[in-house]
């Protein structure tokens, strides 16, 4: 049976990237507010410490949600690949217009390329899709909550990041969303 410490090399790949992606931004022209960061910031440690922290293996939360066999553990860790292959795709496509919380950089740009083509949020949904693989790798109750409330912490996220987008952008981003989808991809 593949040990369930094997879907922790995707999650460092993707905060060894992450890291060094970090210090080739740009300047910081507007930012949310502290108190929406923070709140958001919560939610989701909250939904990663649920998801992999085995201390929170109370009651039932420390059950199992399925009968975990190879074929689900080798599904599980190929969503995580996967799902940060997505994140990592799309954190590339930003370049220097990343930033961990929500602002508009100096001359920042819409980004219409990679999965950003089909994609309002593709960190997001790769960051889901790793979240659920990690998951089914861990296969307990506590982990399939902890995604649903990384799910919701990105849903409010993304929905801010929107609006500072569609002030910025105006026309532009809304054509831009009329062609893509939010979370999941429109073809």
């Amino acid at each position: 049976m593949i040990s369930h410490y094997w879907f922790e090399v995707p999650w460092l790949a993707f905060a060894a990237y992450w890291i060094v992606g970090a210090m080739k931004t740009r300047a910081t022209v507007r930012r949310e507010r502290f108190l929406a960061r923070y709140g958001v910031m919560f939610v989701e440690i909250v939904g990663f410490t649920l998801l992999f922290d085995g201390d929170a293996d109370i009651g039932v939360l420390g059950r199992h949600f399925l009968h975990r066999t190879e074929a689900t553990a080798i599904a599980g860790l190929a969503l995580t690949w996967i799902g940060i292959g997505i994140a990592i795709w799309a954190r590339y496509h930003l370049g220097q217009f990343w930033s961990g919380r929500i602002t508009l950089k100096e001359g920042h740009q819409l980004i219409r390329s990679g999965p950003y083509a089909r994609l309002r949020h593709p960190i997001y949904t790769g960051l889901d899709l790793a979240a659920v693989g990690s998951a089914l790798v861990i296969d307990r109750w506590r982990c399939v909550v902890g995604v649903c409330v990384i799910m919701i912490g990105f849903v409010i996220k993304a929905k801010r990041e929107e609006k500072l987008l569609a002030g910025q952008f105006g026309d532009a981003f809304e054509e831009h969303q009329r062609q893509t989808g939010f979370l999941l991809p429109r073809f």
